[in-house]
């Protein structure tokens, strides 16, 4: 990792000042200006060396906005910017997120080095299941498909027969022509869904960490304190919850829903920066910020990025048969399509 020396070799120049003019524009209400000196250094040293190693930086829309909009060449949710890899010349790819995004990435970009700023990255969601547990589910459930969110690592999509995003479940689900199907991990997902569908959606008991903290009294004590407050809740929180929001979707969903509404006053049911990272694109909205962080996504910094294009580390890999049998489930989710 960088060192606080070499931090301090990277001053705040009126050259700095002058590069970074223009993004700290678009964030200067979300960030002190005390704060940004120390910052801009180190996103005008991340805009150069990009250049220089022929790298590309993806960001997740949960990325704080230094980040999100400071360094990054494309932001979204973690499938899109895998698929949005797909299509750059460049060789590095350098992934502002947690690891199985990453990885998906390197499923989808075989032939690139893909890199992420701190291993330590993870997901309370993807670590709660095993690849072993995906086969006792199977020995359980004889016969009946497998249907993995896209939120999981390369080992468990792999052991999967199809792979759905949290707008497309109901899609994947039923485009199996099955009565019922193993859902993996997401427990609050796989309710949601179920409440959709006729097919008998067997789940598992992942959670993510973020979104399982959000309760319906919370909700409505917004709903309170906020006079004609719109409320999107994002489908990893539970269905009690999901009942509650005005609307239910995915990131991209929700940015979309943003974009499209009228509503002056709204609230993200879902991890914090992304409500900043909206409200910089809305300034003429009021964007009621819940602040609850995910603690994985917040290991990715300035800092660890500046080092990763540096070092070239940490480079993320995935075995040839795990990544082959990945991308067996990714594809046949791409055919049904994304619906978000």
């Amino acid at each position: 990792m960088t060192t606080t020396k070499d931090i301090e070799r990277i001053e705040y120049t009126p050259q700095v000042a002058a590069a970074t003019a223009h993004i700290y524009d678009k964030i200067c209400d979300l960030v002190p200006e005390a704060e940004w000196r120390l910052q801009a250094p180190l996103i005008h040293e991340i805009l150069r060396l990009k250049q220089e190693v022929g790298a590309v930086i993806l960001a997740h829309n949960y990325q704080v906005p230094q980040i999100f909009y400071g360094i990054a060449d494309f932001q979204g949710d973690s499938l899109g910017l895998a698929q949005a890899a797909m299509d750059v010349e460049e060789d590095t790819i350098v992934f502002c997120g947690v690891h199985f995004m990453a990885e998906t990435a390197r499923i989808l970009n075989p032939e690139k080095r893909v890199l992420i700023p701190d291993l330590d990255a993870g997901c309370s969601l993807s670590e709660s299941i095993t690849a072993e547990d995906v086969r006792l589910m199977k020995e359980r459930y004889p016969g009946v498909p497998v249907v993995t969110y896209v939120n999981t690592p390369a080992n468990i999509k792999a052991e999967s027969d199809i792979c759905c995003t949290s707008a497309n479940a109901k899609a994947v689900v039923e485009s199996l022509g099955v009565d019922r199907v193993i859902f993996l991990p997401d427990e609050y997902l796989a309710r949601n869904v179920q409440k959709e569908t006729d097919v008998e959606v067997i789940a598992w008991k992942g959670r993510c960490i973020v979104h399982e903290q959000f309760t319906v009294d919370e909700i409505r004590g917004y709903r309170r304190q906020f006079p004609g407050l719109v409320i999107l809740a994002h489908p990893e929180c539970s269905p009690e919850v999901c009942t509650e929001a005005d609307f239910v979707g995915s990131t991209t969903s929700m940015v979309r829903y943003v974009d499209d509404s009228d509503a002056q006053r709204i609230l993200l049911v879902t991890e914090c920066s992304m409500s900043d990272n909206v409200q910089e694109a809305h300034p003429d909205k009021e964007m009621v910020r819940p602040c609850t962080l995910c603690p994985h996504m917040k290991k990715i910094t300035l800092e660890n990025t500046l080092a990763s294009l540096r070092l070239g580390r940490y480079e993320v890999d995935v075995p040839a048969d795990v990544r082959q049998r990945a991308h067996q489930a990714l594809a046949r989710m791409l055919e049904i399509g994304r619906d978000d």
